[in-house]
């Protein structure tokens, strides 16, 4: 026993503590817990957030700052070349830029009001053009920024709800974690509220509308139905639009998807309980024993549950065994250092 620990790499030994010894069926299983980590100073953590290798907030900010490009870049083309066509655009006029830019993210949303229309077959092919690489960008792109906003606003919300107890960073992150789609369905909800509640207001106090009409607009609106017979008619109310209708319809999009996402979470926690609280019987154990020895050892039966559970498939335990064997290299069936040194020579 302790000439294995000795050949146990330091780095493994220092993130997975050395199980108990007189246990020897959970050791194989207890020194792969997890894999080695960086380990990070509690002094290094800036804005309460743990610094992680490829943190999720890292790579949603690179894909902000490329959302915002992208998004200026559609709305300038397309604010230029319906401005070029403003002579073939009939409707209700404001300012022609103005209108041009409030027609770019009506067609890009697919909201389509109707209120102005393309009266041309050079504006009807060029709006049929937009349509499509706006909706690219509102499905691929604007959902990233979304869900990058929520993320931020996930974060301010578990720290407010545990405001008044003494909670650190870590037990943040982890709540966090183990709660991600709730916190996510419950900003998206919060924001989604909000938005509603912003636009009926506008709508009333600036485009003059009765509160009946106004969540009659703002509901056509998020949904992208678009009806037509009430919108944004004013110079005010379009400036206000070409931001408002952006912000809601992604939103919408954004809690229908965690709304989902929530419900298969549950049904995934549902179906855990029910494979943890029933009771093993004979047939279960002939099918959890991999190698047929007539006896289930404590990885099997960890990959028997795990497989009930569906958190994985026979599938994926053959990538693995595949990449298992091709490691292998002198066919042991065990894993060592000389192993791995032959397998990467190998390779290279």
């Amino acid at each position: 026993m302790a000439s294995a620990d000795a050949n146990e790499p330091l780095l493994t030994r220092s993130v997975n503590p050395p199980c108990n010894k007189n246990d020897l069926k959970r050791r194989k299983l207890c020194h792969s817990r997890s894999a080695p980590i960086d380990f990070v100073p509690l002094e290094k953590k800036e804005a309460g957030l743990i610094q992680r290798s490829n943190s999720i907030f890292g790579t949603l900010n690179l894909g902000f700052g490329s959302v915002i490009l992208l998004l200026v870049i559609y709305l300038g083309v397309g604010c230029i070349c319906f401005y070029l066509v403003k002579d073939q655009i009939r409707g209700i006029r404001t300012n022609r830029l103005l209108d041009a830019l409030y027609f770019c993210v009506v067609t890009m949303t697919t909201v389509g009001y109707g209120d102005l229309v393309p009266d041309s077959v050079a504006s009807k092919l060029l709006a049929c053009v937009f349509v499509f690489t706006g909706m690219a960008l509102v499905g691929i792109i604007l959902s990233k920024s979304a869900d990058y906003f929520i993320e931020k606003q996930e974060v301010m919300l578990v720290k407010a709800l545990h405001i008044r107890q003494k909670v650190g960073e870590l037990e943040i992150i982890k709540d966090i974690q183990s709660n991600k789609v709730r916190y996510k369905f419950l900003c998206a909800s919060i924001l989604l509220v909000i938005l509603i509640t912003v636009g009926t207001v506008f709508l009333i106090k600036v485009e003059k509308l009765s509160i009946v009409d106004a969540i009659y607009c703002v509901c056509s609106t998020i949904t992208t139905l678009g009806y037509g017979d009430k919108s944004f008619s004013t110079e005010a109310g379009r400036i206000f639009a070409v931001i408002w209708i952006l912000t809601s319809t992604v939103c919408l999009a954004q809690f229908f998807l965690y709304l989902a996402e929530l419900n298969t979470e549950r049904r995934q926690q549902y179906l855990v309980k029910w494979v943890l609280s029933r009771r093993m019987t004979a047939a279960d154990l002939e099918a959890a024993d991999l190698d047929d020895d007539g006896t289930v050892v404590a990885a099997e039966f960890v990959i028997y549950k795990l497989k009930e559970m569906g958190k994985i498939t026979q599938e994926d335990i053959s990538l693995v065994m595949e990449e298992f064997e091709a490691l292998d290299v002198d066919q042991s069936g065990t894993l060592s250092a000389s192993d791995l040194m032959l397998a990467h020579c190998s390779q290279t």
